[in-house]
C-alpha cells in the first residue's frame, strides 16, 4: 500500500493524468467500433428478416419510456 506521506510533484500528476485521459479515449473509441460493428449486423438481420416476411417491433432505447409506459 502507498505511504500517505509520500510527495508527488506536479510533473508526476500532469504525467499520471494524460496517460489515464489517453488510456480512456482509446477505450472509448474501442467500444464505439465495436457497437458500430454491432449495429451494422443487427441491421443486416434485420433486414433478413423483412425479406422472409417477417416484422420485427423496434425497442425503444432505455432511456426514452415505451409509449405504453409513457400513458400510465
Amino acid at each position: 500500500m502507498p505511504d500517505a506521506n509520500v510527495q508527488v510533484s506536479k510533473e508526476e500528476l500532469i504525467g499520471y493524468h494524460k496517460g489515464a485521459i489517453n488510456t480512456l479515449v482509446s477505450e472509448r473509441n474501442e467500444l464505439l467500433r465495436i457497437v458500430k460493428i454491432t449495429e451494422q449486423l443487427m441491421q443486416a438481420h434485420l433486414k433478413e428478416l423483412e425479406s422472409l416476411g417477417v416484422k420485427l417491433e423496434q425497442a425503444q432505447p432505455p432511456n426514452q419510456p415505451a409509449s405504453s409506459q409513457a400513458k400510465q
